[in-house]
């Protein structure tokens, strides 16, 4: 019997089904035409198959869902030629065929449309309506403040600025600043005025030792007069001073050409004006180069991968190309503040490749930031805290940053982090599909008018509470080590865990050697888990014995219960 199962499972209920079962055929890319029953909730589609030879699955929530397409029409006489096309965002595109008699198709047609696009029919995202319950809550994982003091901030350098508590500094960015100790408020205004969308440079690291920063930005309004600002000019002298940095490094991830055409539209780069500092740009695309690339790579991947040719149609999309530009400029970043000196970090308006370099950079650099929970707080600081754009005018979810150095960290430092693989794949599901509030809006100014906190599920509070999934059996806690990864073209390779992760035929298997060592550490807890058992044993009998009544003994008489356990240990 041949069986194929395609499918992701999310272990929580639904709220009620806004379309019931329903008889219909997928055209699945890798059995052909399977008959089955489709049922849709506010929440996902789920296909069943009814073949007794065939088993499909499929439950793919409806926020990773992009476009709903009919397919066909109604003089259509091809067999399976009439139904629905469904490009999802997660790399698949999903066909279903349906009987062309009554409405049949013109029902599922629009539940799907309107459930797949909530806001554009005036309904909630769903992460409003879940009812799920955790122990603990995922939104006070990160806090501002204490982020600060556990790098050492404030200090005589650096001060914390609650300046944009009302968001009217600047409307993308937190309510929490670190700003250079010397600056002042109405520094910070002036500042906010020459940077687009009033990102101004703030500190998102400080080195405990040599006291370098990591600075972040937007780019400087510049236009094509070439226009200057002194405030913005004493500003960032202010952030190289504080350490006494020879000259301050300015990482501008975009091309050179693209920073002299945003002048055009009134933006730029910083040019000989600033004293003691040089500008390096890094040739990172910009989100529409990353679009294009991202989509020629689905071509490749889904649903059939051409084994003779793959190579060279994995070079032609220049996915692992933009992979190693942001790979490479992260390792300056982090080479440059691991020697001592503070650099500033910013593309067109900060809130994209910078959270790229930045994030990357600090992996590298901060240990902490490779434990389960400190991880979670680097994505909240720089890319949910500091905006992204998540989301797009429409309310869905969007990102096509790429996705692969994290996890090619873990192919490089394999003890580093904490954390494994499934977190990464965790957190791009729920990227979106809309069952979590983490991911939702572009900024915390929008999510605050939202309620997103005080309404929503956060993602965290799903991770907390499965630790043991996410975790790294091979971990190896190293605090000081500085990570510096290969960016070289020769050792990097397409994430088939993500990308390919929905072929059959593909599947990656975990190692014999990380499934042993997780048997071992299963074993390890059983003995140890008996061995507990076994001293609570002995300390109630111990302590019965100790109220009862003791005959007399001689020295020679058998030792007392605890002695006999004086040497069990663990085969670990």
């Amino acid at each position: 019997m041949n069986k194929t199962v395609c499918s992701t499972s999310f272990s929580y209920s639904d709220s009620s089904p806004v379309f019931p079962d329903k008889d219909i055929i997928y055209i699945c890319p890798f059995s052909g035409a399977v008959k089955g029953k489709v049922l849709i909730t506010n929440f996902r589609l789920y296909f069943k198959s009814s073949d007794a030879d065939v088993t499909v699955t499929l439950d793919v929530p409806l926020g990773a869902i992009s476009r709903v397409e009919k397919m066909g029409g109604a003089s259509s006489r091809g067999e399976n030629s009439y139904g629905l096309d469904i490009t999802c965002k997660d790399m698949r595109n999903l066909r279903f065929a349906l009987k062309q008699e009554g409405h049949s198709r013109r029902d599922i047609f629009e539940v799907l449309f309107r459930y797949a696009f909530p806001l554009s029919h005036g309904l909630p995202l769903f992460a409003y309506l879940s009812q799920e319950k955790y122990a603990e809550t995922g939104w006070t994982i990160y806090k501002p403040v204490e982020e600060f003091r556990r790098q050492g901030l404030p200090n005589n350098k650096w001060r914390i600025s609650f300046i944009n508590k009302s968001y009217d500094l600047c409307d993308t960015y937190p309510t929490v600043l670190a700003v250079p100790y010397k600056s002042k408020e109405e520094d910070l205004r002036k500042v906010a005025a020459f940077r687009s969308r009033g990102r101004i440079p703030v500190l998102s690291w400080i080195h405990r030792e040599n006291q370098a920063v990591i600075a972040r930005c937007s780019q400087p309004l510049v236009g094509m007069s070439g226009k200057r600002n002194k405030d913005d000019e004493r500003y960032l002298e202010l952030i190289r001073e504080a350490n006494d940095t020879t000259k301050l490094t300015i990482y501008d991830a975009r091309p050179n050409v693209n920073a002299v055409a945003n002048k055009a539209t009134g933006g730029g780069y910083e040019g000989d004006e600033y004293q003691n500092a040089e500008l390096i740009f890094l040739d990172i695309q910009n989100i529409h180069v990353m679009r294009e690339s991202q989509k020629k790579l689905k071509d490749i991947v889904y649903p059939n991968v051409e084994e003779s040719h793959w190579l060279s149609s994995l070079e032609s999309t220049h996915w692992l190309e933009h992979v190693k530009l942001v790979l490479s400029g992260a390792i300056q970043v982090a080479d440059k503040v691991s020697s001592g000196n503070s650099v500033v970090v910013h593309c067109s308006d900060g809130w994209d490749r910078t959270a790229q370099l930045t994030s990357l950079a600090m992996l590298m650099l901060d240990s902490h930031y490779r434990t389960l929970r400190g991880f979670q707080v680097l994505i909240e600081k720089e890319w949910i805290s500091f905006g992204h754009k998540f989301a797009s005018v429409s309310g869905k979810q969007h990102c096509e940053t790429p996705r692969s150095p994290p996890r090619l960290f873990g192919c490089y430092f394999p003890t580093a982090f904490e954390f494994n693989e499934h977190l990464l794949l965790t957190i791009l599901d729920h990227l979106y599909s809309c069952r979590f509030g983490t991911f939702l809006y572009n900024c915390e100014s929008v999510r605050d008018q939202h309620e997103v906190r005080s309404k929503t599920v956060s993602l965290w509070s799903l991770v907390n509470s499965k630790v043991d999934m996410y975790l790294n059996p091979f971990y190896t806690p190293e605090s000081g080590r500085v990570l510096y990864p290969v960016a070289s073209m020769r050792h990097l390779e397409l994430w088939v865990a993500y990308y390919i992760r929905w072929n059959p035929r593909i599947r990656q298997q975990q190692s014999p050697v990380e499934q042993r060592y997780k048997e071992l550490l299963a074993l390890r807890d059983e003995y140890l888990k008996k061995l507990e058992q076994l001293q609570l044993s002995d300390s109630s009998t111990s302590s019965h014995l100790a109220n009862s009544p003791t005959p007399n003994t001689t020295s020679s008489s058998t030792s007392p219960p605890s002695q006999q356990y004086t040497h069990l240990q663990t085969p670990l």
